[in-house]
């Protein structure tokens, strides 16, 4: 049995036999791009491309007062930004002083860590934490005033 027989057996136009064989016939090509500058063929990427590295994530902290030099200061919040490498910068706003610094793991220690940030008005700010996960902690921060925080990290 030829071809047009099985078409005029399924009662299928003609057109329905071409679109078959130019499916049957294109089915084992493939499409390589054009440069439209040069109309040479551009060659496919590399098959193994580097991973991207991962991006730094920003989150939230709260510095609950934990003592009375703390408490005239109340809640603060600060912004905490980790590379995913074991560092991380930090900045906050406490009674009118903006701190920035930065913070890094205890050698050794993938949860552990410090933090360290001065104040644009002279004072400082010191801080040491513990991490569950890359954006989840908590820890202790101590102003140069001796105002001392609970310091809750995450989303």
């Amino acid at each position: 049995m030829d071809i047009s027989s099985v078409v005029r057996s399924l009662h299928r136009p003609a057109g329905w036999l071409c679109a078959l064989t130019t499916a049957s016939t294109l089915a084992a090509c493939y499409v390589v791009p054009i440069d439209p500058r040069t109309g040479t063929a551009v060659p496919p990427p590399p098959a193994a491309v580097a991973a991207a590295p991962a991006l730094p994530l920003s989150f939230q902290a709260r510095l609950y007062p934990a003592n009375e030099l703390a408490s005239a200061h109340g809640v603060i919040s600060a912004t905490v930004t980790n590379d995913l490498q074991g560092r991380g910068t930090f900045s906050t706003v406490i009674g009118g002083e903006s701190f920035s610094g930065e913070a890094t793991r205890k050698a050794g220690s993938s949860r552990e860590g410090l933090a360290n940030g001065a104040g644009n008005r002279g004072g400082y700010i010191t801080c040491a934490y513990t991490m569950n996960s890359a954006t989840l902690g908590s820890g202790t921060c101590r102003l140069s005033s001796g105002a001392l925080f609970s310091m809750h990290v995450g989303r």
